[in-house]
C-alpha cells in the first residue's frame, strides 16, 4: 500500500500512542510485582481483488492487574464488497477505501478497577474524516473516577471546540446503550464520528482524545488496583462483562467493520472478556 501524507501521519501516531499506552500498562504490571507484557502478533491482510490489503499488529497482555488487555493498530485499505460499501461514509458510488487507527479495550483483575475502550482512527473513501471516543464501563461505579475520566475528556474537547463535549458525550450515551437490556454498557465518555471539517485540526482533536485517555485511565487503575474485593464483587463484574460482550457482537460497529473488511479475527475480537456469565 502507498501511503500520501495525511495517511501516513494519521498512521504514524497510532502506532506511537499505541507504544505509549502499551509502555504505561506494563509500568502498572511492574508496580504490581508482575512481569507479564504485551504479547505483539502482525497480521496481513488480502483485498478481495488480490491485492495486498495492509495489515496491523494485534497486542495483547495478560497480568496480575490487566486480566486482559488489547491494544491494536491497523492500516488496511482496497475495495468494500457488495452491499456494505453503502453503509459507509462517502464510498455509496466508490467502494474503495482506507482505514487507519488504534483500538484499546482492558478487562480487569480488581472489579473495582474499571474496564475502558478507547479508539480512534482515520478513513478515507470519497471523502476524509477522524472518529472514535472513549468509554468507561466499571461494574462498580465511583463517582470520583467517572468524573475524573469525563473531566479528562472534556478539557481534551474544550481545547478544541466547546461545542465538541456535550455533543460527543450525548453521542456516546446514545450508542452504547444496550437496547435489549435497556441498560448503557458502562458510565460513558465520548463518541465522535465523520469529522472532516479539517484535516490538521481534527488530527490534532483525536491526538488530544488518545493524550486525555493516556492520562486519566492509568491514574484511575492505581487508584484502585489494590482494593480489597468480594465473591460478591466478581459476580457483578462478570454479569456485566456479559452484557460487554452482548454489546460488542451485536451493536458494536467497528466489530462488524473489522469482519466485513477481512480483518484478523483474534484481532477484532480481542474486546471480548477473558469470562462472562449470563444469568
Amino acid at each position: 500500500m502507498i501511503l500520501d501524507e495525511q495517511q501516513t501521519a494519521a498512521r504514524t501516531w497510532f502506532e506511537e500512542l499505541r507504544d505509549l499506552i502499551c509502555a504505561e500498562f506494563e509500568a502498572i504490571e511492574r508496580e504490581a510485582g508482575s512481569d507479564a507484557r504485551f504479547d505483539y502478533l502482525a497480521w496481513d491482510r488480502a483485498d478481495p481483488s488480490g491485492a495486498p490489503g495492509g495489515g496491523g499488529v494485534r497486542g495483547v497482555m495478560k497480568g496480575r492487574v490487566f486480566e486482559k488487555v488489547g491494544v491494536n493498530v491497523s492500516t488496511v485499505g482496497g475495495t468494500f464488497e457488495g452491499d456494505f460499501a453503502r453503509t459507509i461514509h462517502g464510498a455509496g458510488e466508490d467502494p474503495r477505501f482506507f482505514a487507519t487507527g488504534i483500538s484499546l479495550v482492558a478487562h480487569m483483575a480488581n472489579p473495582h478497577v474499571p474496564a475502558v475502550h478507547m479508539n480512534t482512527r482515520f478513513l478515507a473513501t470519497t471523502k476524509r474524516w477522524f472518529g472514535g471516543g472513549a468509554d468507561l464501563n466499571p461494574p462498580l461505579p465511583i463517582a470520583e473516577d467517572t468524573e475524573d475520566f469525563h473531566a479528562a475528556l472534556r478539557d481534551a474537547c474544550d481545547r478544541h471546540d466547546a461545542a465538541h463535549y456535550p455533543r460527543f458525550k450525548q453521542w456516546a450515551d446514545d450508542y452504547f446503550f444496550i437496547p435489549h437490556r435497556g441498560v448503557h454498557r458502562g458510565v460513558g465518555g465520548i463518541f465522535y464520528d465523520h469529522l472532516e471539517r479539517d484535516f490538521a485540526a481534527d488530527f490534532a482533536f483525536t491526538q488530544d482524545v488518545g493524550r486525555a485517555f493516556l492520562d486519566v485511565y492509568p491514574r484511575i487503575v492505581r487508584r484502585r488496583m489494590h482494593l480489597p474485593f468480594t465473591d460478591a464483587d466478581v459476580a457483578q463484574q462478570r454479569e456485566w462483562r456479559g452484557r460487554y460482550a452482548e454489546f460488542n457482537l451485536v451493536y458494536d460497529r467497528g466489530t462488524l467493520f473489522g469482519l466485513k473488511t477481512g480483518g484478523n479475527v483474534d484481532a477484532i475480537l480481542m474486546s471480548l472478556p477473558p469470562v462472562a456469565t449470563w444469568g
